[in-house]
């Protein structure tokens, strides 16, 4: 069975100098096209209720990326609540990936709108790695508050 109001993602983060920086991914298709600020996430999708959330996150960043996780410890973050009600899993990990050469499964949908014709498009056009700042700006809000986990996280360490 399905829970489309529950996703599981993760949060994959590097220190360069000193200085903390998130990889984040931007929606493909062509609602999200000319959308920045406010849309890039951490990559997670839907899981499965008899589905462990930590597996379904380290499958969606493949499924997102077209790379495995590489990682050898995951910290759990407490769940966010998306303003579309949808729960968010996620799990913190330091890592690294290139984000110019990520490849995404695709998704078809109606396009252009009611011509019965279906098209196909990536699920994640592009990523990127941001400063704690750009982040922030360019994350879902409520997304905002896995990274002030983190850094608290960090800080305790």
């Amino acid at each position: 069975m399905h829970i489309s109001n529950q996703s599981a993602g993760i949060l994959l983060y590097r220190n360069i100098n000193r200085q903390l920086e998130i990889f984040l991914v931007h929606p493909g298709g062509p609602f999200f096209k000319n959308k920045d600020d406010g849309y890039w996430s951490i990559p997670k999708g839907e899981f499965l209720t008899d589905e462990d959330p930590l597996t379904a996150a380290k499958r969606e960043f493949e499924e997102e990326t077209g790379q495995q996780i590489a990682a050898d410890q995951f910290i759990k973050l407490s769940p966010i609540k998306q303003k579309s009600g949808k729960i968010v899993h996620a799990w913190a990990a330091e890592g690294e990936i290139n984000a110019d050469t990520i490849v995404s499964n695709l998704f078809e949908m109606e396009w252009p709108p009611r011509s019965g014709k279906l098209s196909s498009f990536p699920e994640v056009d592009r990523a990127g790695w941001f400063s704690i700042d750009n982040a922030k700006m360019k994350l879902n809000a409520a997304q905002a508050a896995l990274i002030d986990e983190l850094q608290s996280l960090l800080q305790s360490n």
